[in-house]
């Protein structure tokens, strides 16, 4: 299947305005561009394929009824990762796996007073994930291990590190999505790279 016409921020805001006028080709033109990417996200921080599959409906349905809310003074993709993340909250369950997920709230880091995530000229006590050596290590083993280590993490921390390591968003934009200060976003994030580095010691040590 063909991948659809990345949209330009400026035919976006007008696809925007016609769906909101009740066009159906556009609303239908931004389900498309974006359907991969909130699926891929819900996937990843519910960790659940028939979850992934209710929020990705969820999402567009949510969409579709407040796009009159959306008033292009943020990115299109940040309000769908809101939407996205609030959706993934509220499916969480009390699961065995929920129960299991460890605390890490008291995980102690050495200079956890230093917020840098390097973003700034300050060394990185806690490199970003792809930018260690997994990267070029990751076999099937690896996957499985770092899958099972992430789905330990608690949700609050899991949102932050897929945002900002796999997803690519900024500790900025990552603060906007969850209603996170900054620092409230680098302090996750480092905590969150350091549980899953000692979940994968082994590995990360060869």
């Amino acid at each position: 299947m063909k991948s659809p016409k990345h949209i330009l921020p400026t035919e976006e805001l007008t696809l925007v305005k016609k769906a909101r006028a009740g066009d159906d080709r556009a609303f239908t033109l931004l389900v498309k561009q974006y359907e991969n990417l909130v699926y891929s996200f819900a996937f990843k921080v519910c960790r659940d394929k028939e979850k992934a599959e209710e929020t990705w409906q969820d999402t567009f349905v949510n969409v579709y009824r407040k796009l009159h809310q959306f008033d292009g003074k943020s990115k299109f993709t940040t309000w769908l990762y809101i939407i996205v993340a609030n959706n993934c909250r509220m499916k969480r369950r009390r699961t065995k796996l929920a129960i299991a997920s460890m605390h890490i709230d008291e995980l102690h880091i050495a200079h956890d007073h230093d917020e840098s995530d390097g973003t700034d000229d300050t060394p990185q006590t806690i490199p970003a994930w792809r930018n260690t050596p997994l990267d070029k290590m990751m076999d099937a083993e690896l996957k499985s291990k770092l899958d099972t280590a992430i789905q330990k993490l608690p949700y609050d921390y899991r949102v932050v590190f897929m945002l900002r390591d796999v997803e690519g968003q900024s500790a900025e934009e990552t603060g906007k999505i969850l209603k996170l200060t900054v620092p409230a976003v680098k302090s996750r994030l480092r905590r969150a790279r350091v549980f899953l580095r000692e979940q994968l010691n082994e590995y990360m040590a060869a």
